[in-house]
């Protein structure tokens, strides 16, 4: 069998070779693979220049221009397979030996194209020196990197060796029979061991360059995991800081509502105090029923410390026993008419608010029996609640401690809820209240007032 029937198998395995790297380079387009495909196509051709009845000097000149090619690209290779990046000294080594390959070009062409200087027998013993060298070239980087842990890097040092030894056997059958022959059985033809080192070259090669995507690829991965893991961590990491802030802001909003309430409770008293004080010289007998109402209120301003909200219904329960205190100093001369609907009694506001509306009406107005004070309080259908009395101001500047609307105000701000709309329309005094429609389960108990 002849070389000739085994050259269309080489040059088979290497157009296929050719092709899955082309598909490869158009679909991720990095540099290793535009290298290799150019490095494969390479000896793709070079394998076919052999199936051409080409002049000697011709046939090999063009043989010269694509093996050497191929030797420039395949260090152009080992950049990339090696890292030499890491390599400085190593790098620029490999650099010079190119462009003494760049040259080693030049000049065989002037000697191939321009003169006969290729067919004399120095021509060919000069040539033994060249391939020494290259050998020389792969077997140091061989040497170099064999005991590499890298295997993208053992790959490359597989290949290599690959096509030294078969490029040593090539230069001893060529030192021996420098004249190829066509009835050379296949076995001691040169180029048959040059094509079976760069098919194994170029195989190794296709395993490194697999196993080099194949690790990018997990190591990319690894990378975007590892971010997508750092990304929730840091999304758990602010919504646990949201959370302490917003469970700050709950507690300071309930610190500064149990100051408003804890206002409330000695302004309250001290009222009452004034009231009981006057009773118990004009009426003992009131006096006596008035410190028995007295306790019923103050129970409900106590336990009123441990709620933010309580319902109106508790509110209008506790504003009619408080009323009844009222009644025992003025008779008849205050009256309160109550008008909710039965769906707001379920609807909650800050505790006291009713009490401190009702005591800012007594406070700043007149209240005789020919001109009684009259206290309203009702709901409206958007779920409003409006307090209110008839206008009739005392004379006298009445001395304040500040308590009673900026209190109400404050702990609808603190609530994140509209401020009281105060005004005054047709000889009436309003307060205009929001009910909050909330579960009232987060923030009352019920049975807020007894009796």
């Amino acid at each position: 069998m002849t070389y000739e029937a085994w050259s269309p198998l080489f040059l088979g395995m290497v157009l296929a070779i050719f092709l899955v790297t082309s598909i490869q380079w158009l679909m991720y387009r990095e540099r290793i693979y535009g290298l290799y495909t150019l490095y494969t196509v390479t000896w793709a051709i070079y394998f076919v220049i052999n199936h051409f009845n080409l002049p000697i000097n011709i046939g090999n000149f063009y043989k010269l221009m694509l093996s050497y090619t191929g030797y420039i690209l395949y260090l152009e290779l080992a950049k990339l397979f090696l890292n030499l990046k890491e390599r400085p000294r190593f790098l620029r080594w490999v650099v010079r030996v190119q462009y003494v390959l760049v040259f080693y070009c030049v000049a065989k062409t002037y000697i191939y194209l321009f003169t006969d200087f290729w067919q004399t027998k120095l021509h060919n013993i000069l040539l033994q020196p060249v391939r020494i060298a290259l050998l020389s070239v792969g077997t140091y980087i061989v040497y170099s990197f064999f005991r590499s842990k890298d295997t993208v890097a053992r790959f490359f040092v597989a290949g290599t060796a690959s096509l030294l030894l078969n490029h040593s056997i090539t230069t001893v059958l060529l030192i021996r029979s420098p004249n190829l022959s066509q009835t050379l059985p296949f076995w001691q033809h040169p180029d048959l061991f040059v094509q079976t080192g760069v098919v194994l070259d170029l195989i190794f090669f296709s395993l490194g360059i697999s196993y080099r995507h194949r690790r990018e690829a997990i190591r990319k991965a690894v990378v975007e995991k590892d971010l997508e893991r750092e990304r929730e961590q840091r999304h758990r990491e602010n919504l646990e800081a949201d959370l302490a802030l917003q469970r700050m802001q709950q507690e300071k909003t309930e610190v500064q509502m149990r100051a408003l309430q804890s206002q409330v409770n000695p302004h309250f008293l001290f009222n009452g105090l004034n009231t009981l004080s006057s009773l118990i010289d004009e009426n003992p007998r009131l006096a006596s029923e008035f410190v028995d109402e007295l306790s019923n209120v103050y129970r409900y301003l106590l336990r009123s410390n441990e709620n933010e909200l309580v319902s109106l219904s508790d509110e209008l329960r506790f504003i009619r026993s408080y009323f009844h205190l009222l009644q025992t100093r003025f008779g008849t001369s205050v009256a309160l008419h109550i008008s909710v609907a039965d769906d707001s009694h379920s609807a909650l506001l800050p505790p006291l608010t009713l009490q401190l509306l009702v005591e800012n009406a007594v406070k700043h107005n007149i209240i005789l029996p020919e001109q009684p004070l009259t206290i309203r309080i009702r709901t409206t259908e958007h779920d409003l609640l409006i307090v209110e009395n008839n206008l009739q101001r005392k004379n006298l500047r009445i001395e304040s401690n500040g308590v009673g609307l900026s209190n109400i105000d404050h702990k609808y701000r603190l609530l994140n809820q509209p401020v009281p709309l105060v005004g005054e329309a047709d000889g009436w005094f309003q307060v205009i209240l929001s009910l909050l429609k909330l579960p009232q389960t987060q923030f009352i108990k019920s049975g807020a007032f007894e009796a």
